[in-house]
């Protein structure tokens, strides 16, 4: 399967004419780039649109009068609320949303030169930062748009995957696939026969038939810190002969009671 990643400005026959050409040299779907922190914002390109939904939306429907094939959009993580974007995409005709795109960072300033970097000519803007670094956020995206989106809905996960077990976490959090680029970069395309070996044990070890078993399976666990709060009262409620809180907290080292909350 094929799926072509397109990218254009805020003008219809423009992205309606690649759309077509595009489609013509008979890719499998779309992938619409509403998140590159690199595409010419200030030309309404790339993560311009994704941070607008209105813009995220029309787009994606002048796409959809078009193509005669699945459209997916892809999501910029940088913006407060990743689930309006996609909705409105969805709304525009999308069938699958990706998500995430790489966050805008400045990784540092160089203390000789005083020049934020990375610098082309001296100067800088901030760019898109990608890898490991990232994952935390692209897997509590995943989740929200898995628990957000319309349930036809599909969700393929971005964001630090050079493991199975980075995979694996994308699948239980509600993505239906995954996708890679930091990490064949980093680690070339071997890297594929682990995540392909690595998934396949866990499915066997587990008792699970197919991948379409596992996904969204995390999610369930997901709550509220208020409803966090109440589920800890009663368990230690529950423990017979507790000491009083103060003295609870007398009797261990800081670092024993941060591991005893935040422990399964």
């Amino acid at each position: 399967m094929l799926v072509a990643s397109i990218m254009e400005e805020y003008e219809k026959s423009r992205w309606q004419e690649l759309t077509r050409v595009v489609q013509d040299t008979g890719v499998d779907a779309f992938e619409l780039n509403f998140s590159c922190p690199h595409g010419m914002t200030e030309r309404k390109m790339g993560s311009e649109m994704g941070e607008h939904p209105d813009l995220t939306e029309e787009v994606t429907s002048w796409v959809t009068e078009v193509a005669k094939i699945p459209v997916w959009a892809k999501m910029t993580p940088n913006i407060t609320n990743i689930k309006e974007p996609a909705l409105a995409a969805v709304r525009g005709g999308a069938v699958g949303i990706s998500a995430i795109n790489t966050i805008l960072s400045v990784i540092g300033v160089d203390l000789n030169t005083l020049r934020p970097m990375p610098t082309v000519e001296g100067h800088t803007v901030p760019g898109g930062y990608s890898s490991q670094a990232v994952k935390p956020i692209a897997l509590r995206m995943v989740s929200q748009l898995a628990l957000g989106l319309p349930k036809d809905v599909s969700v393929s996960g971005i964001g630090g995957i050079e493991t199975s077990h980075d995979a694996i976490e994308f699948f239980l959090l509600g993505a239906s696939t995954v996708q890679l680029c930091t990490g064949v970069m980093l680690h070339g395309v071997k890297m594929i026969d682990e995540l392909q070996d690595g998934l396949a044990k866990f499915l066997t070890d587990k008792g699970f038939d197919s991948v379409q078993e596992i996904v969204g399976k995390s999610l369930t666990y997901f709550s509220t810190h208020m409803d966090l709060v109440q589920k800890m009262k009663a368990a230690k409620r529950s423990k017979a002969g507790e000491a009083s809180r103060d003295n609870e907290w007398a009797q261990k080292d800081i670092t024993e009671k941060t591991a005893e909350l935040t422990s399964n």
